[in-house]
């Protein structure tokens, strides 16, 4: 399973397999997923004048209210808003966490290594030849991939700080409104070696407000 390559913590670290001890960028695999057709387009989202606004639910620990961003990445938010009222999300949980970084989670699988959705989209940053503005700062989504710039399907992060370094290398397609509190929770909770909970953190839905 591939990676891409990241600044981690001020260094730049190659992913690791299972056991490794190096953090690894936000990825998502996505063995067999085929490519959206159209993606390549970069066509914009009708978005009715009003960016949309997800409430995601998590099981235990509260609401996290999220506003997307369609003229900075229409392909992520069509996908993800696709997937979000399909019920995909439902029952998923946040697989990997890394304290002082970001949360991970839509991963059928529940271990960042499942069969993604079952198509890809395009990769909305600028080191894909794409003009996308928004920086990684603190409560801001992106999308998780490999070291395919177009390989992003269904896995997405939330930051937890400021990590610039980021910019330009993944999909950021909006921020955070409410339920930081919920995100620095979920930060805070016991990991693995590998960064995964001890304990599941469970999406129970994500909805369109």
């Amino acid at each position: 399973m591939a990676f891409a390559l990241v600044f981690a913590s001020g260094a730049l670290f190659a992913a690791c397999g299972a056991g490794g001890g190096a953090p690894e960028p936000p990825g998502d695999s996505n063995d067999g997923a085929e490519t959206e057709a159209g993606a390549e387009t970069g066509a914009k989202t009708e978005t009715g004048g009003e960016n949309p606004v997800v409430v995601m639910t998590i099981a235990d620990y509260g609401d996290i209210e999220i506003e997307l961003d369609p003229a900075a990445a229409p392909i992520s938010v069509e996908n993800f808003l696709t997937l979000v009222d399909q019920g995909f999300y439902d029952g998923l949980t946040f697989h990997r966490i890394i304290p002082g970084f970001m949360i991970q989670g839509g991963d059928p699988a529940g271990t960042g290594a499942g069969p993604g959705s079952g198509k890809t989209i395009k990769g909305e940053f600028v080191e894909n030849g794409w003009d996308n503005p928004i920086s990684f700062k603190r409560g801001v989504i992106g999308m998780a991939r490999t070291d395919d710039f177009n390989s992003a399907s269904c896995q997405f992060f939330i930051m937890s700080f400021d990590k610039e370094h980021l910019d330009g290398q993944y999909a950021a397609f909006g921020h955070v409104l409410s339920g930081m509190e919920v995100v620095d929770e979920i930060s805070a909770i016991p990991t693995d070696p590998n960064d995964r909970p001890n304990t599941p953190v469970v999406i129970e839905s994500i909805r369109i407000k």
